[in-house]
């Protein structure tokens, strides 16, 4: 373990410090992609002809490499973190877009109905009622998006010592250190589990009625049949 947390001093950051900026760049664009994903959701809920046209857009945006994406915004963002995190943010939205749409499409039109019946607008509708019903469906596409938002960071290396742990792999092979790799390999791991666990918990408290765990397998196993006498 001698050196594992011994970070070169051209990165600027302690292990710690590296942890706090991966952080930060994986999970604010998770976060802008959701603050754009549910009004855009909404409105391919709402307005049915939209949501292919948006889907067509989000997944050929997600089709180019990061790589790429960096070469487009440097010009105009430089070597900085928002060159690291539009992309990221981006490729938020193609999770997420779908996942809201189908969470929301789910609920039963009784709902809707009884909602509506109360004098629920629209935007109260989807805030109070759809919404919170879709959360499972949300919490889903939230996992996926910051796992790999937290893995993605690492090619901001690539753009001037932008992507934060994945900059140790960088610097593993210009100082011939391959503790440095796995030091980045195992932290972003450890990060994406920590991470997905906590939005697992949320799920949990978020949705106290969904049954999980053993609960759920009970009440999908089928009862047994008592013999006949």
């Amino acid at each position: 373990m001698n050196g594992f947390f011994d970070i070169p001093s051209d990165l600027q950051h302690s292990w710690l410090g590296l942890i706090g900026l991966h952080l930060r760049e994986a999970l604010l664009p998770v976060l802008g992609g959701l603050l754009i994903a549910l009004p855009l959701s909404q409105l391919c809920v709402r307005f049915r002809w939209l949501y292919p046209p948006v889907l067509w857009v989000t997944t050929v945006l997600y089709a180019i490499p990061s790589l790429a994406f960096f070469v487009v915004l440097i010009d105009y963002t430089g070597q900085t973190e928002l060159t690291v995190m539009i992309p990221l943010t981006v490729y938020t939205l193609v999770i997420l877009v779908p996942a809201i749409v189908d969470g929301v499409r789910s609920v039963p039109q009784e709902t809707l109905a009884a909602a509506t019946a109360m004098g629920f607008g629209p935007v109260r509708r989807y805030v109070q009622v759809q919404l919170p019903i879709a959360v499972p469906a949300i919490i889903a596409g939230l996992r996926v998006a910051t796992v790999s938002s937290i893995s993605l960071v690492s090619v901001g290396a690539l753009i001037g010592n932008q992507g934060a742990l994945g900059n140790l792999i960088n610097d593993a092979n210009i100082y011939n250190r391959p503790e440095l790799a796995v030091n980045a390999v195992l932290t972003m791991a450890v990060l994406a589990i920590l991470a997905d666990g906590l939005l697992v918990l949320v799920r949990l408290l978020m949705t106290p009625w969904m049954p999980s765990g053993a609960r759920a397998r009970r009440a999908q196993r089928p009862e047994p049949e008592v013999a006949a006498r």
